[in-house]
């Protein structure tokens, strides 16, 4: 995979991605928090988003192995899963906009976290089981804020 982040809505087609996804290479990424860049005032500021319980983040991704064709050597890398935020009350104020979409096609992104009692659920279950789990988190999930540096 070349990519830190994979889009969920098509995943199944992209040739980064569709055998990856297809033979279950899912993975459970670790962390304290995650940050996101917010443009409302016009210029950026960084937020930086922890889960309200403070509990660690289990975010959902893909792994894969792919070879250095110049040594041979094998490299294990992983891609978070995001997916469409437009509608969510805090997500869809991340990322810079387009000026030219209107509001509801932004196509704003959210990370995928998956609560604790399902990672073993993610990382065995059916293609079709993990589509399933594949949620933006609620409001209620997320303890927000402007990074202050």
């Amino acid at each position: 995979m070349s990519t830190v982040n994979a889009r969920t809505e098509g995943m199944e087609k992209w040739p980064t991605f569709k055998d990856t996804w297809a033979s279950g290479k899912r993975c459970i990424i670790p962390a304290a928090s995650f940050d996101e860049p917010n443009w409302e005032t016009g210029k950026n500021v960084w937020w930086r988003f922890r889960r309200a319980d403070g509990a660690p983040w289990g975010l959902a991704g893909l792994w894969n192995t792919w070879t250095d064709l110049d040594t041979g050597e094998l490299w294990d890398n992983f891609a978070m899963l995001t997916m469409n935020a437009d509608a969510h009350p805090l997500m869809a104020r991340m990322h810079k906009p387009n000026p030219n979409l209107p509001a509801d096609q932004q196509d704003k992104r959210s990370v995928i976290p998956l609560e604790a009692n399902d990672f073993d659920r993610w990382l065995t279950c059916t293609v079709e089981e993990a589509r399933a789990m594949l949620k933006v988190p609620p409001v209620e999930l997320l303890d927000a804020g402007p990074l202050i540096v």
